[in-house]
């Protein structure tokens, strides 16, 4: 592990594309800006560990039974107006 000491408002560089930066210092609480870009996900590692806690239960499910997926997330039955895509419609071109 890397360990810098930086005060406030300076500037950590990684890689060419992400700067954190230290916003605020109060007690035992550090507060930190960062600056990435959009295709890059940032979380807390809290957040980072839940994620990967779902993905994994996620992929240990077995897609033939869409009644064990939460609600959230179950398929949609087709409409009966339409096919089995939103923009079939049913007709032939």
């Amino acid at each position: 592990m890397l360990v810098l000491s930086r005060q406030r408002d300076e500037t950590i560089m990684i890689g060419d594309d992400i700067e954190i930066t230290i916003v605020d210092i109060r007690s035992d609480k550090v507060r930190l800006g960062i600056t990435a870009p959009a295709t890059m996900p940032v979380h807390r590692k809290e957040v980072y560990d839940a994620i990967q806690r779902e993905n994994r239960e996620a992929a240990r499910m077995k897609m033939e039974d869409p009644g064990s997926l939460p609600k959230a997330v179950r398929p949609f039955p087709p409409s009966p107006r339409q096919g089995p895509y939103p923009d079939d419609s049913g007709d032939s071109q």
